[in-house]
């Protein structure tokens, strides 16, 4: 018998479980995380460390109920083009179809981006033959914004997305300098059947209060990974990890495809090295999930996925979270 959830808690711990994107499907909560392997393999900025080969999906009929795990939900070995490293996924609703979003290495060992497809939001999903044309990177996030649906995302070092930056894939390439604008996410239009792009991806720009780009030497507010976007009050918010300095931040804008306004930081540093959430309301609340490494006692490849309330000040702004403060 699964124990009941509790805030700032591991959802399971029979398993290493990271990157949770969550969504409300008929009337639960499911979240999607990647699925850490127990290794002993090499660690360094490529990401070695994070051989992930197969998705399980969770869901919770409430906050505080117990956290059920559906199992496998697709496993490497069923997809035709990915070779390893089935990182941080997402999923989606449309066309009464449930839609997982996963980034996975292609047999050149480049980033890619895939689709697989099911009637049942716990899966198990079957893959399409080949990666989105035109994808690259990892951790794709899909906003379903009426009847247009979009995927944002772009990851640097092991997440390859400074070697895109001419549109084809540099192995050499290098980021920007430090005072030359960060790298922004990408986001693209999806078509109809949610399996294509319907136009090449675009840069996001992401700008101070003045309209100034943040730089790449901004550490504590440029773009590093994991982007997210949800709906506020009619207004687009799209969070993100900033990598080096641990953060999740946000931005906000008018438009689902930004430009975005710089606002502050939803999530102080968790215990690894990586940090990874999503967004989501239920009910008549808003949650932040996210992962730590507390369970294996900061190892960073054995993460665990957790949540908490996310509240929002009159203005709009949200407010900071310290994972480690109330319990």
């Amino acid at each position: 018998m699964a124990k009941n959830s509790k805030p700032n808690e591991p959802l399971v711990t029979h398993i290493f479980t990271a990157d949770p994107s969550a969504h409300v499907f008929e009337g639960k909560l499911y979240i999607y995380p990647s699925h850490d392997l127990d290794h002993d393999g090499p660690s360094n900025d490529n990401g070695d460390q994070y051989a992930m080969e197969d998705y399980h999906v969770l869901s919770m009929d409430d906050v505080n109920a117990p956290c059920a795990d559906h199992g496998e939900a697709l496993h490497l070995r069923d997809i035709p083009w990915a070779s390893k490293q089935l990182w941080a996924p997402d999923a989606a609703y449309k066309n009464n179809t449930y839609y997982l979003f996963f980034p996975a290495r292609d047999k050149e060992g480049i980033f890619r981006i895939g689709v697989a497809t099911s009637p049942n939001p716990a899966g198990p999903f079957t893959p399409e033959e080949n990666y989105i044309p035109g994808s690259f990177s990892i951790d794709p996030a899909v906003l379903v914004d009426d009847d247009k649906a979009y995927v944002y995302f772009g990851g640097l070092w092991g997440g390859q997305l400074e070697k895109w930056q001419t549109g084809t894939f540099n192995p050499d390439a290098e980021g920007p300098a430090p005072t030359a604008p960060a790298l922004g996410p990408r986001v693209a239009e999806l078509s109809d059947d949610m399996l294509t792009f319907k136009s090449e991806p675009q840069e996001i720009s992401i700008v101070d209060e003045n309209g100034n780009p943040i730089l790449a030497s901004d550490e504590d507010r440029r773009y590093f990974e994991g982007p997210w976007v949800h709906k506020y009050n009619g207004l687009y918010y799209l969070s993100y990890s900033t990598g080096t300095t641990h953060k999740i931040v946000y931005a906000v804008s008018e438009n689902p495809q930004g430009p975005f306004v710089f606002k502050g930081t939803i999530l102080t540093p968790v215990i690894g090295w990586t940090t990874h959430h999503s967004i989501v309301q239920f009910k008549d609340k808003w949650y932040l999930f996210y992962h730590d490494c507390s369970l294996s006692d900061g190892v960073n490849h054995k993460r665990s996925v957790k949540y908490t309330e996310l509240k929002y000040n009159e203005d709009g702004t949200i407010q900071t979270i310290d994972p480690y403060g109330e319990k």
